[in-house]
């Protein structure tokens, strides 16, 4: 898998991807991640890829030819003649985990990040098949948004977690959050873990973290719930749950 980043900050990315996880999957050589600078290919001979806005508005907008000339170069040499590139903005629909298993697919990436008021729409509608957002709020740039967007994908790659089968138990893997965890000890601040955990029964555990994840879902992302794939025990649980808590209206 291999993460082409098009930014302003090149060594933001390098710097944030070359810890942890990802930095030991591009040690083995599981993922590879390249930041390229946009302004190496700015004709300006200030520099510059960055002018004022027609029409008017405040702050600078950046300009198409550096962006679109940084992208053929990319192009040219990934060899493909419409590489997947994702453009990290607050106007694009929301990252979830089954675009993180659709990109992952891609055997290349190329992530686009803008900054100060955004891209000269030109070289977007020409370049860019993804409008992707992080989440309703604005960042300064695109960087942090792209190294999300690049973790989230990374985490799906073979070999890249050391249990393959924790990417398929985590939250929204099933359309449902995850249950709650613990560790050692068994009691700590006077809180238990519950026996069922302790117990060696592994249907019953099985069991007990199913329902736990459906609960924890009701709780804090009912909205997911609507399209979580619920069997008829599932759904059957969760009125059950409801009417406990005589709060009808959460779903």
């Amino acid at each position: 898998m291999n993460f082409h980043v098009m930014t302003l900050f090149p060594e933001m990315i390098l710097s944030g991807m070359k810890n942890s996880i990802t930095g030991r999957a591009i040690d083995k050589g599981l993922i590879a991640v390249e930041a390229i600078n946009i302004r190496d290919y700015t004709t300006n001979k200030h520099n510059k890829v960055d002018d004022y806005i027609y029409g008017g508005g405040a702050g600078l907008l950046m300009q198409a030819q550096p962006v679109y000339d940084c992208w053929n170069a990319l192009r040219k040499k990934i060899g493909k003649k419409g590489p997947r590139t994702v453009y990290l903005t607050p106007q694009g629909r929301t990252f979830t985990q089954k675009d993180a298993h659709e990109f992952a697919l891609e055997e290349d990436l190329i992530l686009l990040c803008g900054h100060y008021e955004g891209i000269d729409e030109r070289v977007l509608e020409e370049i860019v098949t993804d409008n992707v957002s992080i989440g309703d709020y604005v960042l300064t740039g695109g960087e942090l948004a792209a190294m999300v967007v690049c973790d989230a994908v990374s985490r799906l790659v073979p070999g890249v977690l050391h249990n393959d089968v924790s990417a398929e138990t985590e939250s929204f893997e099933a359309g449902l959050l995850e249950y709650p965890q613990y560790s050692r000890p068994e009691e700590w601040n006077g809180k238990k873990v519950p026996p069922i955990l302790l117990s060696g029964d592994h249907a019953k555990v099985e069991a007990w973290k199913h329902e736990q994840a459906l609960i924890r879902t009701l709780e804090r992302r009912p909205d997911l719930l609507e399209k979580a794939k619920l069997s008829e025990k599932d759904r059957k649980f969760i009125k059950n749950l409801l009417q406990s808590k005589n709060d009808s209206d959460i779903l």
